[in-house]
């Protein structure tokens, strides 16, 4: 099958049929398995590599975490759901697993810290990869990938999948391309999620199946806490840029993709930890942006306490028009004309299509099905030697959006963006801010 052929077979799978889903291997059933390794064995590197593994007949080689027992339960578990059940070979370090160089693609699960000195690695290792957003912690990191990517010719794909999800492609290409809602000049994106850490237990010794300096890697060193890992560094704005990061990018990027948006040209941020005092997280709580795309605003706000505005859109995106509204979540899509009936579509599962989504441990299932179209996409883009639909670039332009809204806060001013100079207009303080120091003896990219 030519990579024609594979665009076209996933153009047709990205249209929302169930049935596709049956399918999705066909295209690839001729082809030598590619070997893949994984860095960051954690919830969300676990998902995207079965994900991988159900769409593909890859073989996967091997695997890499600084916590021991994360990392022979993740060997125990693939091995038991790829073809050759294989056990992969496993590393501490991902340097000594990409030493090896016979790796075709490698996925990037790691907190996001580690994302941008393990991507450039895998790139200089001749690797295609698929890494988490949001791409890095500070901008000249994500500058630096981007260039990694070019340099080396690497196909990049980024986990925001919204861009793949099935019922959001649908709503953008029913709506937004049709021109249902108007002239759109207002964007609002939002997180009403009680997910930050709360808790505020002491500081202790890490658990000794955690190698915790490697852990800690470029971050400053703090002392270990229970917060920490797995999955809650999410709290701490020292392995990450707050729920601005984690979640903001995501609609963020959505919004952009569906609007055809790039940079915009001013960032604003307003708030702080206004409620929950008593936790150890030092991330916001509640925390409202502003991001000027000239003709059309684009607005995020979360709150990690509290009732969403909406009940049926705890997490989303609302697109208003002059014809139309259009609400968007992971969870399915709201159309409301001016004129006419409302629209309604639940998000698209396969969970009789893979059998093994309704009892995989922490997967959201929900997600799953945007999670192997994204897949398909990185993989035709491999064939293509193309640019898949979350490109580097694309997470590079959402990642460092984001970002500038954090600076803003910090600064407590507006930041225009020059998009040509890659640097905020007229504010050193402010690009100073675009580089974190790293912690000896790791180098800044």
């Amino acid at each position: 099958m030519t990579p024609m052929d594979r665009r076209q077979f996933l153009t047709t799978a990205a249209g929302i049929t169930a049935t596709a889903a049956a399918t999705y291997a066909v295209p690839y059933a001729d082809q030598k398995p590619r070997r893949v390794g994984l860095i960051g064995c954690g919830w969300y590197g676990k998902g995207d590599l079965l994900r991988l593994v159900q769409v593909a007949p890859v073989e996967v080689v091997s695997l890499c975490d600084v916590d021991s027992k994360m990392l022979s339960d993740a060997a125990d578990l693939v091995s038991t759901r790829q073809v050759s059940k294989k056990k992969p070979r496993t590393y501490a370090d991902y340097r000594e697993m990409l030493k090896e160089k016979d790796l075709d693609i490698v996925l990037i699960g790691t907190p996001d810290h580690w994302h941008a000195l393990t991507m450039i690695a895998a790139a200089k290792a001749g690797a295609d990869i698929y890494c988490q957003k949001p791409i890095s912690v500070d901008v000249t990191e994500g500058q630096a990938m981007l260039a990694a990517a070019r340099k080396y010719k690497r196909v990049v794909q980024i986990g925001t999948q919204r861009r793949s999800t099935p019922h959001l492609v649908e709503a953008r290409d029913r709506f937004i391309k049709e021109g249902k809602l108007g002239k759109i000049s207002l964007v609002e994106t939002y997180c009403y999620y009680h997910m930050r850490a709360t808790a505020n237990p002491p500081d202790t010794a890490p658990p000794a199946n955690l190698d915790y300096e490697m852990w800690t890697g470029p971050a400053p060193m703090r002392p270990y806490n229970s917060l920490v890992h797995p999955r809650s560094w999410r709290a701490f704005m020292e392995y990450g840029n707050g729920i601005v990061g984690d979640m903001c990018v995501h609609m963020l990027d959505m919004s952009r993709w569906m609007l055809d948006l790039g940079w915009p040209t001013s960032v604003s941020s307003s708030g702080g930890i206004l409620v929950d005092k008593a936790s150890k997280a030092n991330i916001t709580d509640t925390q409202t942006a502003t991001f000027d795309y000239g003709d059309i605003k684009m607005i995020w706000q979360h709150r990690s306490w509290g009732t969403p505005n909406d009940p049926k859109y705890p997490w989303g995106t609302t697109i208003y028009g002059d014809k139309g509204t259009l609400k968007l979540s992971v969870m399915g899509y709201d159309f409301i004309p001016v004129k006419g009936d409302p629209i309604h579509k639940d998000v698209t599962y396969e969970l009789e299509q893979f059998p093994e989504d309704k009892t995989e441990k922490e997967l959201e299932k929900h997600v799953a099905p945007a999670m192997r179209h994204h897949q398909l996409d990185f993989l035709a883009a491999i064939d293509a030697r193309s640019k898949p639909v979350a490109d580097i670039e694309q997470g590079y332009i959402s990642t460092a959006t984001c970002i500038l809204a954090n600076n803003a806060l910090k600064l407590g001013r507006t930041l225009k963006w020059d998009a040509a100079k890659q640097q905020v207009v007229n504010d050193n303080e402010a690009n100073h801010m675009l580089t974190r120091s790293y912690r000896k003896p790791w180098i800044h990219p």
